[in-house]
């Protein structure tokens, strides 16, 4: 576990050398298809996901619930990138009916959804006329009350103690606060802080200018600096807040640097302190360089399960995400964009080329081809709706 400081990453950050270039081993880094057919290819893999939707439930056959909103999300995504309207109607009927089944469209009751988190909240949902959390009268009071109960002040980590938890909270874990992290569960007994649920606030922030959750997003982004990124600058899994033990150092999922890189730059954008657009620099070098979930061709192998859906499959799907938004929001980094656009792109061809059977998908980016599965569906949206953007 490493702990490094902000001030010392605000002074010394810029100096770093981050790696910000194409490696020469990376397969397919650049795209020559036309506009329209980047569009018509994202919208026939999002027509055939649609066929599997269960209009009753908002939930697609054959995913989870949170993979289903995922779905969702990027629907909004292409319509926004592609300033089209094509997917609106579905998008705001299947989030009206996920919300009328479980408050915060959360089945499992996680702090994630509660306050924001992998459910398809943006403000692109928003401008489809779905009110997000906190603009929402009904729920107005329910999205401070997330921040209060399930985000550690400062005030409980010096004592110790939390009135929402059963249990005693550590003060420090390696010399650093333990405040700013969220817990996974609001149940009394779950003693788990994890990165998903920590990288929080920064939309809510955005959409609705109130300091409180540009507050709780920088308390959020510093813990995960300080507690859960590893030496290679890629965010690890979980904290116990009790004792301070972690999730094995192995656990390097693509979503949870997905969800840091996609809150960091928002983030900066927020509160425009340049500290955490250095921070976003390094974590998005060592994502797209890392051999933790790709070969040295750059193609993801992360979630490869052609006969059995599992959460990893679409994590990778979250990662894809989270590098177009820092993509969007850095117009002044030729490097960065240049960096992201041919990470896209070597997914984007290694999909067409290597994993695709029509417009279905293989969970398998390299390949082979099979017959449709909802996860191997889910996993390559994504990318297929980012390289409409990244190579416009």
């Amino acid at each position: 576990m490493q702990h490094r400081s902000l001030l010392f990453l605000g002074i010394c950050g810029l100096a770093w050398a981050q790696d910000l270039s194409v490696p020469s081993s990376w397969r397919e880094p650049t795209n020559s298809r036309s506009y329209s057919d980047r569009v018509s290819i994202a919208q026939n893999a999002i027509d055939v996901m649609t066929g599997q939707l269960n209009s009753a439930n908002a939930q697609f056959n054959g995913l989870g619930w949170w993979q289903s909103g995922n779905v969702w999300s990027v629907m909004a995504n292409q319509d926004n990138i592609t300033g089209t309207t094509t997917n609106q109607a579905a998008v705001v009927n299947g989030l009206n009916t996920g919300w009328s089944l479980f408050a915060n469209y959360d089945q499992y009751h996680t702090t994630t959804m509660l306050c924001g988190g992998r459910r398809p909240h943006t403000t692109l949902t928003e401008r489809m006329g779905i009110p997000i959390c906190c603009s929402m009268p009904s729920i107005q009071i329910r999205c401070p009350g997330c921040l209060e109960n399930s985000q550690v002040t400062a005030a409980q980590a010096s004592s110790g103690s939390t009135s929402v938890k059963s249990f005693s909270l550590e003060s420090t874990c390696n010399g650093a606060t333990m405040a700013g992290g969220v817990f996974w569960r609001p149940t009394s007994d779950d003693q788990g802080i994890n990165s998903i649920t920590t990288g929080l606030g920064s939309y809510l922030a955005e959409a609705t200018g109130d300091g409180q959750y540009s507050s709780a997003a920088t308390a959020a982004a510093s813990w995960i600096n300080s507690h859960n990124l590893n030496s290679g600058d890629i965010v690890l899994d979980t904290v116990n807040a009790n004792d301070c033990s972690t999730s094995p150092s192995s656990w390097l999922f693509t979503y949870n640097t997905g969800k840091f890189i996609e809150g960091l730059s928002v983030l900066a954008d927020v509160t425009g302190d340049s500290t955490w657009t250095t921070l976003l620099v390094n974590v998005l070098a060592a994502a797209t360089h890392t051999s933790a979930w790709q070969g040295d061709d750059g193609v993801i192998t992360e979630g490869v399960s052609t006969t059995t859906d599992n959460d990893s499959v679409g994590f990778k799907a979250v990662l894809i995400r989270g590098l177009h938004e820092a993509f969007s929001r850095s117009a002044s980094n030729t490097d960065l964009r240049s960096l992201v656009e041919s990470y896209i792109d070597v997914q984007y061809n290694a999909l067409l080329e290597l994993a695709a059977n029509g417009s279905t998908y293989s969970s398998s980016w390299t390949g082979p081809p099979q017959a449709f599965t909802s996860w191997g569906q889910l996993a390559a949206l994504d990318v297929l709706t980012s390289a409409i953007d990244v190579n416009n």
